[in-house]
């Protein structure tokens, strides 16, 4: 078994934060395409799989993202469906308008919680 993973984890690509059920990702942007998709992938599935049914709230903070890619749109689904697979809900935090365009143009603001501001999200986490 490897050990658990650190409560925060920071790299290059993505911040990941853990605390009480909540797990917050914040990839650094500003765009999430090809390349980073995968990586930033990689860095949080395992967060979701130790937290399991532990998690109840993912927290996909993209405040510093300003364009993504169809793999980035499928990141998204990635993180979302397995957060579904543990009856957690999913929440995007600090979505730029044009990205909110994009997401509602191919219904991926449908699989999510949409947290306009620090005070709605803390609402949707309580």
């Amino acid at each position: 078994m490897s050990s658990p993973l650190p409560d925060h984890h920071v790299t290059s690509l993505v911040e990941i934060t853990r605390r009480e059920g909540v797990l917050l990702v914040k990839p650094t942007g500003p765009s999430i395409g090809q390349r980073e998709a995968p990586i930033i992938q990689d860095e949080v599935m395992p967060y979701l799989d130790e937290m399991g049914k532990s998690l109840d709230h993912l927290v996909v903070d993209l405040s510093s993202v300003t364009f993504m890619s169809s793999m980035g749109l499928g990141m998204c689904i990635s993180f979302r469906n397995k957060a579904a697979s543990f009856k957690s809900d999913s929440i995007l935090f600090g979505v730029c308008k044009e990205l909110l365009g994009l997401l509602s143009m191919m219904k991926i603001e449908k699989l999510y919680k949409i947290a306009k501001d620090q005070t709605h999200l803390d609402k949707l986490l309580k």
